[in-house]
């Protein structure tokens, strides 16, 4: 009975192989990250518009994306009295009546939900440049 014999040749060739699919990826978790910190600090901004009664400009002006950890975080850049607005802070209801605004905790689950929906449009750049 006749055998049949096979050589085989693989060429380690593309993305995949010299590292751009890797560093594609990173630069894509990162950029996920960034978006979706960026959302978050566009829909604080809005709800502050609202909520604030007597705005000076301050307040908002600090509201800001900061690099943390591996991450991002929005944030109000330490800003004194961004506790009591919260209220978080230790003068708030029941040492005064002010409950605070809640504005970074009403915001995060609205955020949450838009996730899913900026790392998919991200997706799809990414798998168009041929990387991913």
């Amino acid at each position: 009975m006749p055998g049949i014999d096979f050589n085989v040749r693989t060429a380690k060739r593309g993305p995949m192989f010299d590292g751009r699919t890797a560093k594609a990826m990173h630069a894509y978790r990162d950029e996920i990250s960034l978006r979706i910190a960026e959302e978050g600090e566009k829909l604080i901004r809005q709800r502050l518009k609202v909520v604030l009664q007597h705005p000076t400009g301050y307040y908002e002006s600090r509201i800001s994306v900061d690099r943390a950890g591996d991450g991002y975080r929005v944030s109000d850049g330490g800003v004194i009295y961004g506790p009591w607005l919260e209220g978080t802070g230790s003068r708030n209801s029941p040492v005064t009546r002010f409950p605070g605004y809640a504005t970074f905790r009403r915001t995060k689950p609205l955020v949450d939900k838009r996730a899913r929906e900026i790392a998919v449009r991200l997706l799809a750049r990414y798998k168009a440049m041929g990387l991913i």
